[in-house]
């Protein structure tokens, strides 16, 4: 079931959210090479379209419940957890899209 958003919290969230992406890259769990600190790039995608796939995973399972009938399941639910997926989705591809015109960029540079 849905429930309401609340604004103080949410707005608690955002903050806590833009505080820790303002801190230094070592401070991210599990994202941090232990030899020099530095942020894996490739482990910080991995993870990015890991998460969009089992949001799109779990959108799917939640459609095919509701087209087979399950009670537990509503139409609001399915839609709202689509959409969600949808621009999860939209926003990866978005992402490759600038990774791969700065790559071009790069390339175009003369050495």
């Amino acid at each position: 079931m849905i429930k309401a958003i609340d604004p103080n919290q949410l707005l608690m969230q955002m903050r806590a959210m833009q505080t820790q992406a303002t801190q230094s890259p070592t401070n991210m769990p599990g994202q941090q090479d232990n030899q020099s600190g530095r942020v894996d790039f490739a482990n910080l995608m991995k993870g990015a379209v890991d998460q969009v796939n089992a949001t799109q995973q779990s959108a799917n399972s939640l459609r095919t419940a509701f087209e087979l009938g399950d009670p537990n399941v509503n139409l609001v639910d399915v839609m709202i957890s689509s959409q969600k997926a949808s621009v999860a989705f939209e926003a990866t591809v978005q992402v490759r899209n600038k990774l791969v015109q700065a790559y071009e960029e790069v390339m175009r540079m003369p050495v």
